[in-house]
């Protein structure tokens, strides 16, 4: 339009504006774009929370499978403990075998500890 147009609408009062074709072309150019843009971003968005779930999931397993071999390590420490106490069990009673045989002859050998028959010599 030209501007006698847009000075009559004015004069008018009228709350019209003008628009150039050009900007038409433009503004549903821009529309268009941003539509077609706007869904590689939705498609974005459910990659990224795809992504976002197969971290987390990647996540916990890593958690749990550091979890496992603490506990293996655990189980194996104390499977060497339990292995420990059995051999130092092993050894207190062989040496408990060897000091009660040792105390066995001190009394055997010792007169004090000798039994006495006490009808024989009443007799």
């Amino acid at each position: 339009m030209d501007n006698s147009c847009k000075e009559e609408e004015e004069e008018e009062g009228s709350t019209f504006t003008n628009i150039p074709l050009t900007d038409d072309t433009e503004y549903l150019s821009r529309t268009r774009y941003s539509r077609e843009s706007l869904y590689p971003k939705m498609m974005n968005a459910d990659m990224d929370a795809v992504e976002a779930e197969n971290q987390v999931e990647l996540e916990e397993k890593t958690r749990l499978i550091n979890q496992v071999l603490e506990l293996q390590h655990t189980l194996e420490d104390l499977s060497a403990r339990v292995d420990a106490v059995k051999e130092e069990n092993l050894k207190l009673k062989s040496e408990n075998q060897v000091l009660g045989q040792y105390i066995e002859n001190l009394m055997s050998a010792s007169s004090v500890f000798q039994t006495t028959d006490t009808k024989s010599k009443r007799k």
